[in-house]
């Protein structure tokens, strides 16, 4: 029984460490062709080679902020594996502080990686799609999509819209037989808090991730929505360590 995951092309940003890393690791175990997309150019080439090498993985260093550099991404991964079937737009930014603390630079770039990110890559895989009449997007949201809290409105915002935009998408691209799904993780063990410039801040979100569950419970959601058969979309996950109360 095929489990609709061997053979794909799948490009993943933020692929370097945490989720996308888990995610390329897991879906590369079940035979899919992953194209991995992040800033740090020596993780990805490392991780590519671990999964191995060109036959299977490709490295593509990418700052997602630069919507040519996505395009480039994505065009890769159809020049060299022939198409793009899955498109996991995973990388993010999380810095948290009080609004006012007026931390402007740091809402600047969660703005531009984790909406104008996800929305360039859409940009940069949709056309393939339309063309093939198939494909999957995965967008990443956050248990913070679905609930504010003080001190982290504006990451809350930028991840309120990223299932906004994922459920206009999904709306959009039923001509084109596309699938799209949203995942909202609670606290999982990455380096999504490490961004957190502000000390008392950073201490309260560590304690909040003292209950973090590992990234490959993230992986797992993603191949949960990639192998449903073609005509089963699952549109949002929405998953939280058993202890997590927030």
């Amino acid at each position: 029984m095929s489990n609709n995951i061997e053979g794909k092309v799948v490009v993943i940003t933020g692929a370097s460490s945490g989720l996308g890393e888990a995610t390329a690791r897991m879906l590369s175990a079940q035979g899919a062709r992953v194209v991995l997309g992040a800033r740090r150019q020596d993780r990805i080439q490392t991780l590519a080679r671990d999964l191995g090498g060109d036959d299977k993985a490709l490295a593509v260093t990418t700052e997602v902020t630069d919507r040519a550099q996505v395009k480039r991404l994505v065009d890769a991964a159809v020049q060299t594996y022939g198409r793009i079937d899955v498109m996991i737009n995973n990388a993010g930014v999380m810095p948290q502080a009080p609004l006012e603390r007026l931390k402007v630079d740091e809402w600047d770039r969660m703005i531009d990686v984790n909406i104008k990110g996800v929305l360039y890559g859409i940009a940069a895989a949709l056309p393939y799609m339309q063309r093939q009449k198939s494909g999957h997007v995965i967008n990443v949201s956050s248990v913070a999509g679905h609930k504010v809290g003080p001190g982290f409105a504006v990451y809350a915002a930028t991840k309120h819209a990223v299932r906004a935009l994922s459920e206009g998408l999904r709306q959009e691209v039923k001509p084109y037989n596309i699938r799209t799904t949203i995942i909202s993780p609670g606290a999982v063990a990455t380096e999504l808090p490490d961004s957190t410039s502000e000390p008392d801040i950073a201490e309260r979100v560590r304690k909040v991730y003292e209950t973090a569950i590992p990234a490959d419970s993230f992986a797992r959601t993603v191949v949960f929505a990639m192998s449903q058969p073609d005509d089963v979309d699952i549109n949002e996950i929405l998953f939280r360590p058993t202890r997590q109360e927030y």
